[in-house]
């Protein structure tokens, strides 16, 4: 960042390169529609050009990037909130389009119940995913899908790291009780 600020743009292709998909992946887990994931991260890039000058190196910049990130994702999910008609660009059915999770990571010589079982528990998880409260689900996911410190949460999300860590144990917890069905399952194949 301090590359790109001294004028090298090469640097902000850098910093694109290294972070959209990772910003991608959770403005997605958060906004549900990958078009509109798609244009959140890019407005959080517009926004990084913008504001590029006012940056300082007091925090990293994937803490502020996230910041930026997580709110355009409030944004978008408060204009929806406040529409009568859901928009046409978002999607119906539980499985955003393209391959699941369970399908990039799918053992190609699978049972055939094992795969419908993982197809099954992969559903399972993305709508328990999707019922956690908000606060939770955030945590949950910049935690374990962008794999970001609880410090750097707690700057995020404005909140203290104890707070963020509350927020994940009882998402955990949930998680474990809405999926408590298949843990007999996941033991017999270990």
């Amino acid at each position: 960042m301090l590359r790109y600020q001294q004028g090298d743009r090469s640097a902000f292709v850098a910093l694109v390169r290294r972070h959209q998909g990772a910003l991608f992946n959770f403005a997605l887990r958060q906004v549900r529609v990958p078009q509109v994931a798609e244009d959140v991260v890019q407005e959080a890039f517009v926004r990084v050009v913008q504001n590029a000058p006012d940056f300082k190196h007091e925090a990293r910049f994937t803490t502020w990037v996230y910041t930026i990130t997580r709110n355009l994702c409030i944004d978008h999910l408060r204009k929806r909130a406040l529409r009568k008609h859901p928009s046409l660009d978002e999607q119906r059915g539980e499985e955003g389009e393209g391959p699941t999770l369970g399908e990039q990571t799918a053992d190609p010589r699978a049972s055939v119940e094992r795969e419908a079982t993982g197809t099954e528990l992969k559903a399972r998880i993305a709508r328990a995913v999707d019922t956690l409260p908000d606060e939770q689900r955030e945590v949950f996911l910049m935690r374990e899908v962008s794999n970001l410190p609880f410090k750097e949460i707690a700057e995020i999300t404005g909140v203290p790291e104890n707070t963020v860590k509350s927020r994940m144990r009882y998402a955990l917890e949930r998680l474990q009780e809405a999926l408590a069905e298949y843990e007999d399952y996941a033991r017999a194949l270990r």
